[in-house]
This record gives C-alpha cells, structure tokens and sequence, in this order.
C-alpha cells in the first residue's frame, strides 16, 4: 500500500469523564480515499475534528507524513482542507469565497481567480461565480465549498458529511462529479458517512467506528462481505445473526447447530475477527457466529418440495412479520431460528405472504457469513 500522509497511534477522546473515541492505530494512505462510517454518535465527526487539528486529543499522536502534529499548528492546517456538513459561504461572491484561501496565502489576484474560476468549471458552477453565496441552493453551495477546498490543492482533504442535507438527485449528481474529480487527483481523503451507499462508491478503504471504536479496516468488500463481528455485521445489514457450535464435518462442509436446525457451511468458511488472516478449517466444537444477508435468502410456498438443489440449507417455517421498507419487503420466518429474507412487493402478492403463512426458507451454504469466536 501507498506511504501513511496521516497516522493515528493510541488516540483517545473523552468527554465528561467518558471515552467518545478510541483508535489504537489508524493510517491514511496516499492518494486513498478513506471512507468512515457508522451510526450516529459514533464519534466519526470527532475523529475528523482530531485529523483535522481542531480537537486535541486526550491521549496518543496524531502524525503528517512522519511529523508529529502538535495543537493549534498553523503549517499543517495550511496543508490540509475541510468541507462540513454546512457550506459554511461568507457573505459575498462566489468567487470570493473561493478565492479566499489563495489569497490568505499572498497569491496575485488574477492567479488566485484564474485557479478559482478553473475549479468552479471542474464543479459545474461557474456560471454562479459573480452570485452572492446567499442565493444558492444546497447544493449549488456545496459545490462551491468543495471548489473552496480543491483549489487550495490540499495534501488531505476532509469531507465530513457533504451531502446529507441535499435532497436525493442533488446528492447523487454531486456523488457522481465528486467520485470523478477524486480519481482524477489523487487527492487523498479521509470521507466521513452514516450513507454506506457513498462509502462503497468513494471507498478504496472503509472503516468502521461503532461506539467510540474502530472495529473494522478494511476494502469495502471484505468489510461488506466479511464483517469482522456480530456489531458491524448487524451494522452493515446482515439482519441474520445466529449463534452456533459445528457439531460434524463431512466432504468438504460443516454442519452447524442453530436452535432446532443444523446449517452447512463450507468447512474453510471464516477468517479471525482481529484480521483478514485466513484460518485452518472448521473443526467440531467450534462455537460461531453466523451471518445472512436478506438478500440471500429465497421464499417458495410451503408446500414445495425439500428436494436436493444447489441451496444446501432448505428449511420449512411460518411468516411471523412482513414490513415494508422502501421499495421491497422484509419478511422473518421462524424455521427453528429467526430469518430474515427481503422480497419484492410482486412475491409477497403471488406467495401470499402474511403473519402464519407456512413457507419454505432457503439459502446456499456459501452464502452464509462464519465468524469464528
């Protein structure tokens, strides 16, 4: 991987006697796009607030390119750039606004609006660049406190929560001109989100903070695919999470018990909660944690057949919840555990799904996410 621009050793942050923040090890890789996610409260802004030298924290070193950065350094906040939530635009120009920090820096006028109206172009707001800021629409404002930043060419940029107060088809051109932009420079950033849509969109890396912690780092397919504990599964949305003890291995799989059921799952499933480090086979005895994805699951009527097929764990069950959420259904079924499987509003009218429907609950064995304990 690239050389660290930003490290983090043993940071923590407490507030009011409690620890808000704990990061044992962090870096932030050249030219990567770091995506940070978790729920509210997670303490992603006061992990941005640390990197960005606004928060110092209670204990542990906060490193740029190898150099210890200390409170209220003036030469590493010239070197990076942060973009909120809130645009945060004086009230003047377009232009001046984004002008400003190249001005602060003694640069000419006319280069400093040469580089501006360059930028305002790349985010397709130069046609605003004589507007007050105080005429804009979110959006439009957005861009404009992005440019802000880009023109400044920072060593690391800092987005914290860029797009979630714009409406959906603004947040999403705005995502779409943002995922260019950042490939095209190379600019590395740190991206804060509770939207895991953005992170898998602008990730090269994504971690995980929950509750104050980093419990996850990871490419975002390992940490989508392969969650490292039954937190960050839930988190991710593996709505199935069973607790289990292998109980035979035979030809390749290992059989599971779950409540009444036993589940297959191949036998070299799993990888160690602490790392990615791939580990020896399953063998009898091991207690595990199982994860299921909703969308990996299958409904069928009850009265189908448990045949062989290519979807080893085929179980009977009965409806006991069906919700709507969006645009497709979630439905749990008790089948010696509770499942979980989401569906299209056509399935649930042609299966006739409803609290008490028998049905038949299948899912492939390789589907199932191990996490060892």
């Amino acid at each position: 991987m690239s050389k660290s621009v930003l490290s983090l050793r043993d940071v923590r942050v407490e507030y009011g006697g409690r620890s808000v923040l704990e990061v044992p090890a962090l870096d932030v890789c050249s030219g990567e796009v770091l995506a940070v996610i978790g729920p509210n409260g997670a303490g992603k802004s006061t992990l941005l607030q640390v990197m960005a030298g606004l928060r110092s924290p209670g204990a542990g070193v906060l490193r740029f390119r190898g150099q210890t950065v200390r409170p209220g350094d003036l030469g590493y906040r010239r070197r990076i750039a942060l973009v909120l939530q809130d645009p945060m635009l004086l009230d003047a120009s377009v232009l001046t606004n984004v002008t400003l920090g190249l001005r602060f820096r003694r640069w000419p006028r006319r280069k400093a609006v040469g580089r501006a109206m360059g930028w305002l172009e790349r985010l397709g707001v130069a046609h605003l660049a004589h507007r007050s800021a105080r005429t804009l629409s979110g959006g439009e404002a957005q861009r404009v406190s992005l440019a802000r930043a880009l023109v400044l060419e920072p060593e690391l940029l800092l987005l914290d929560e860029p797009f979630s107060a714009l409406d959906a088809p603004t947040r999403a051109a705005l995502l779409d001109d943002l995922q260019g932009l950042l490939r095209e420079t190379r600019t590395t950033t740190v991206f804060v989100t509770h939207d895991q849509d953005e992170a898998l969109r602008l990730g090269d890396r994504i971690a995980v903070l929950l509750g104050g912690r980093l419990r996850q780092l990871d490419v975002p397919e390992r940490v989508f695919a392969a969650p490292a504990d039954a937190e960050v599964a839930a988190f991710v949305g593996m709505e199935t999470i069973l607790t289990g003890r292998v109980v035979a291995v035979e030809n390749g799989m290992a059989l599971v018990q779950v409540g009444s059921q036993r589940v297959e799952v191949p036998v070299t499933a799993g990888m160690r909660p602490a790392g990615p480090e791939p580990v020896p086979p399953l063998q009898e005895g091991s207690e595990v944690l199982l994860g299921i994805r909703p969308e990996d699951v299958t409904l069928a009527p009850g009265e189908t057949p448990l045949l062989p097929s290519s979807a080893r764990n085929r179980f009977r069950g009965r409806v006991t919840r069906v919700v709507p959420q969006g645009r497709l259904y979630h439905v749990t079924v008790a089948c010696g555990f509770p499942l979980v499987a989401v569906v299209t509003p056509r399935s649930v009218r042609e299966l006739a799904l409803r609290e008490g429907r028998e049905v038949v609950v299948a899912f492939k064995a390789t589907a199932v996410h191990v996490i060892r304990r």
